[in-house]
């Protein structure tokens, strides 16, 4: 209850003391352009999927490349439930650059806009690569296949629960930091937020779910599109990035 009442109290301060009105702003066409690409890549993972075929036997420990063999363990349920579910209550974690503008319809249009497309490229990228690539998870390298993973101890790579974590920690850190670079709660709550987001991608590790490339990989997936959407959404920088209709198609520039 302690900790549900401080989050509550940052809220309110943040709310109250950071209102200024938001420096992002949705463009039908820039939008409808990115939003089809996302949706178009968030629909690949049910076109492509994986089948290792028969039951395997328990892999040789020997087989794993050496920057992840010193980090696999043995199955560990309650905390592979755990760490799944509290990834996903991490989605909610980008609400809190809103909250000063949240009355503002336009803002949070905007802000449900540029979530989504970040949610359906994460996702996308992520699962359709993890449903391309057969890669035992840890734990079979230990006792085998657990109960009730008959259909999942083959998609260890990347890691859906990793993605969505840092995919919130990045944006929540990126509209924060360009809604009030000046606030005094912008440094607790970055480091916050990542500090939850790598807690999870060790929870998964630990728990026997995932290596530790499984994890950096999903970190850096989410990492860009969670950077990348609020950018392209600011209101003073159209020059950065233009959508330009020609006779074949679309030119799209950007500048870094």
């Amino acid at each position: 209850m302690k900790k549900i009442a401080l989050v509550f109290i940052i809220v309110y301060s943040i709310q109250t003391h950071c209102f200024s009105q938001s420096v992002y702003q949705y463009d039908l066409t820039k939008d409808i352009i990115i939003g089809t690409l996302a949706l178009g890549i968030g629909m690949c993972p049910f076109f492509i999927q994986n089948n290792p075929g028969n039951t395997p036997e328990t892999p040789m420990k020997n087989s794993v490349n050496d920057f992840d063999k010193h980090l696999m363990f043995a199955y560990n349920k309650p905390l592979d439930l755990f760490s799944d579910n509290f990834a996903y209550a991490l989605a909610l974690l980008p609400i809190i650059s809103l909250m000063p503008n949240i009355k503002d319809s336009n803002s949070a249009i905007t802000y449900g806009i540029m979530y989504g497309e970040a949610l359906l490229l994460t996702y996308g990228t992520t699962f359709t690569i993890k449903n391309a690539v057969i890669r035992h998870r840890p734990y079979m390298y230990a006792d085998g296949i657990p109960a009730g993973k008959e259909k999942d101890y083959y998609n260890s790579f990347p890691s859906g629960a990793v993605s969505f974590s840092f995919l919130s920690a990045t944006f929540l850190s990126t509209t924060f930091s360009q809604e009030f670079p000046e606030s005094k709660w912008k440094i607790p709550i970055i480091a916050g937020s990542y500090t939850l987001a790598a807690g999870v991608g060790a929870m998964r590790i630990v728990s026997g779910a995932h290596f530790l490339t499984d994890v950096l990989t999903s970190a850096a997936i989410s990492s860009l599109f969670g950077w990348l959407i609020p950018c392209l959404h600011l209101k003073n920088d159209n020059e950065r990035f233009t959508i330009i209709p020609a006779v074949d198609g679309i030119i799209v520039s950007m500048k870094f």
